[in-house]
């Protein structure tokens, strides 16, 4: 969206109109493992790597948060803030069966489901007639659903676009609901601090804070052409936003010309070790996706992408058939030796495919041992 575009457009515009629901699951993985060995609920819990020594946390229960622990933490690190903390390796293909189970409660409200990862997801309700058309009913009866059939907890946000919809359903975590609606949405934006909007990183808050700019209020009263030189596309971005502004279509599962699996750091990660151990995790779920697509599709390619702190995105690629967690380390490892002593923010993992009507006759396997 141009400058002008977005002078000449009004937060109660017709986009207000849309009804946007975000589901984001209460510490996904941690609840699953709680909720099959209910001994786990009153301790201090994580899943996280195999290894003392480069192992790093993928996440916790609330609980374990109350020491200090957080995502991409080295193990040993936690053991130090929290000797009791009992650190399970995780069940990937668990996790991914009761995603499935999700998307069909989500598919009874809505097929216009837009999936982020395994345990969120955003839905556009703007045409379904269930509670009168109540987005915010129809949000209560899907935690209901899941709560009821699922044993495990989500919280909502509930608005007129994607981007408030999802910092709402951080809002009242966890188990929680937060709706934004169209008429008080300029209330909120103005307060919204910039550290709560998604793609604003630690280093980003810093260059914004420089400039005097902490709140969408900030934004809003900053000049224009000077926002955009500074900061360009965030800066773009942060604009619309601190007007109300977010015409980003909810979007269905398209046809697949890849897979990808990547997720965004509370906490950079400093070494490459620390990645590697990710690398691993990530590994297991992308296994999982690719593998319903392959009776139509192969695989042509791996790749590996990586965002550094400084929102620097590096990524590359190499032609090949089958999975291979190794490629995935060399090509990690090709980045990281050619950005040394750079912290990442982000590391994703994904895979190339394509029809299989001129697949070579010979039969590939999904994994090369």
């Amino acid at each position: 969206m141009n400058l002008d575009a977005l002078r000449e457009t009004a937060v109660d515009s017709s986009h207000t109109q849309r009804k946007i629901i975000h589901i984001d699951m209460d510490s996904f993985f941690a609840s699953v493992e709680i909720r099959d060995n209910p001994a786990y609920a009153t301790v201090p819990l994580a899943i996280g790597g195999k290894s003392q020594h480069r192992g790093v946390l993928s996440t916790c229960n609330y609980i374990a948060r109350e020491y200090g622990l957080h995502s991409a933490m080295p193990v040993f690190k936690a053991k130090q803030l929290c000797p009791e903390l009992v650190i399970v390796p995780g069940r990937m293909s668990v996790y991914v069966e009761v995603s499935k189970k999700l998307r069909e409660i989500f598919n009874r409200y809505t097929h216009l489901v837009e999936p982020l990862s395994l345990d969120e997801a955003f839905l556009d309700v703007t045409d379904c007639e269930l509670f009168q058309g109540s987005a915010t009913f129809i949000a209560q009866d899907i935690r209901r659903a899941i709560e009821e059939e699922l044993n495990l907890t989500a919280s909502a946000g509930v608005s007129y676009c994607k981007f408030l919809a999802k910092i709402a359903s951080d809002e009242n975590k966890p188990n929680g609901q937060c709706v934004i609606s169209p008429e008080q949405a300029m209330e909120f934006i103005s307060q919204l601090p910039l550290k709560k909007i998604p793609g604003v990183g630690k280093v980003g808050q810093q260059n914004l804070a420089e400039k005097g700019l902490f709140n969408c209020h900030d934004i809003a009263q900053y000049p224009e052409q000077k926002l955009l030189a500074e900061f360009g596309k965030l800066g773009q971005s942060l604009l619309a936003y601190s007007k109300g502004i977010d015409n980003r279509q909810v979007q269905p599962n398209r046809e697949r010309k890849s897979v990808a699996v990547e997720h965004t750091f509370e906490h950079n990660l400093l070494s490459e070790a620390q990645c590697v151990s990710y690398l691993q995790q990530y590994y297991q779920e992308l296994l999982l996706r690719v593998e319903k697509h392959l009776d139509k599709k192969r695989i042509t390619k791996l790749g590996v992408k990586v965002k550094f702190s400084d929102f620097v995105i590096k990524s590359t690629e190499r032609k090949y058939t089958q999975l291979n967690e190794s490629i995935f380390e060399q090509l990690l490892h090709q980045l990281i030796e050619a950005n040394p002593n750079k912290p990442i923010r982000l590391l994703g993992l994904s895979v190339g495919l394509a029809d299989k009507a001129n697949e070579h006759p010979i039969q590939l396997s999904l994994i090369d041992e």
